[in-house]
């Protein structure tokens, strides 16, 4: 299994409307093609205004295909713009797991 953090800095006074979006519409579209949702965190310390979320899945390959689905999804792409205008920058990591961490 790996896992993807993708991480979102929010536009100053924009993460209650980011965040209603992401419930009310965004994870309806997304959840049922990518699968795995593992987490969905929003920062209290530290750098602010960070929105956080991991999601697993097979392996790249896998990620790969269910990205694509997502991408093509007509709601998706309607949904998308809604969002955007909120993100101020955006980082992706791909996460791989040790043998000895309790996700695997």
């Amino acid at each position: 299994m790996i896992f993807e953090e993708r991480i979102y800095r929010i536009r100053n006074g924009q993460m209650t409307k980011y965040l209603s979006l992401v419930r009310d519409e965004g994870l309806n579209i997304q959840q049922p093609i990518l699968g795995n949702l593992i987490g969905y965190f929003i920062t209290e310390i530290g750098p602010l205004s960070h929105v956080v979320h991991m999601w697993g899945y097979d392996s790249l390959d896998d990620r790969a295909e269910r990205r694509k689905k997502l991408s093509e999804d007509p709601r998706w792409r309607v949904f998308i713009p809604k969002l955007s205008d909120l993100i101020e920058s955006a980082d992706n990591r791909i996460l791989v797991p040790t043998d000895f961490s309790p996700l695997r």
